[in-house]
């Protein structure tokens, strides 16, 4: 999945989305208050094959997977590791014992909660969790910009257009000239605010009568650097203030 498609996604007011697989009612209430507290927004799911069929649609900050669902959870912790899209998502683990727990770390699992849960126990693991589920926000915020852009592949013209969002990834830009995809190119354009432009080598990963995808692929350091701080504000300037605390202090970690 590329980071730069052409639909934006609207502001949010959570800092990120979180698949919560289980068919407890005490679970999932004690799970969602402390989610909620900390701006998270749950998305409840009672079974296996459900939750299989929103990780191939959708993308989460984290997923939790309460292993009493059966034996099937761990093909739920499998699938996540192997998305396309949810492989680098935190992903928590309710277990009952010392062997689910052990099992669960063993598929990749990186926080376990273990029965008997307590809001303690929850909300030490969220706010430990915190600042990794806000850095994968960011690295998947598409956010939506209107600038000049263009893109270069000598000996043939430049193409000119105006970007429609930007990610840490990649780029989409409207312009009515069409490239195939595949296709290397250069692409330059300076975010609002800054003074040095970007010429950043990237591949052509999609496109239509009216825009091109571009994933980036040759980020310097201090550009990359440069630009996920430029993300950062403007994912923080689309949050609810209550919200955007909670980001800024974690961002700071």
């Amino acid at each position: 999945m590329s980071n730069a498609n052409a639909a934006a996604p609207a502001p949010s007011e959570t800092v990120g989305g979180v698949l919560l697989v289980s068919n407890d009612a005490a679970t999932i209430e004690q799970l969602s208050q402390s989610m909620c507290q900390l701006a998270m927004s749950p998305e409840i799911c009672a079974d296996v094959h459900t939750a299989l069929s929103l990780l191939d649609q959708r993308k989460f900050e984290a997923v939790m997977v309460d292993l009493q669902v059966g034996g099937q959870a761990s093909s739920v912790l499998e699938k996540v590791r192997l998305s396309a899209s949810n492989r680098t998502a935190v992903l928590f683990t309710i277990s009952g014992n010392d062997a689910e727990t052990a099992s669960a770390f063993k598929a990749g699992s990186n926080f376990v909660l273990t029965r008997p849960l307590s809001p303690a126990l929850i909300d030490r693991n969220l706010k430990v969790a915190y600042g990794l589920i806000v850095r994968e926000r960011r690295r998947y915020f598409r956010c939506p910009v209107e600038i000049p852009a263009t893109i270069c592949k000598p000996p043939t013209p430049e193409i000119h257009g105006r970007t429609v969002n930007i990610s840490e990834g990649g780029i989409a830009i409207a312009t009515p000239v069409s490239l195939g995809t595949g296709i290397k190119v250069q692409v330059q354009f300076t975010l609002p605010g800054h003074e040095t432009p970007f010429a950043v080598d990237a591949t052509i990963c999609w496109c239509n009568e009216t825009y091109l995808g571009l994933q980036f692929t040759s980020l310097t350091p201090d550009l990359t650097s440069e630009l996920q701080e430029w993300l950062s504000r403007r994912l923080e300037q689309s949050l609810p203030q209550s919200v955007a605390d909670k980001f800024r202090k974690s961002d700071a970690i």
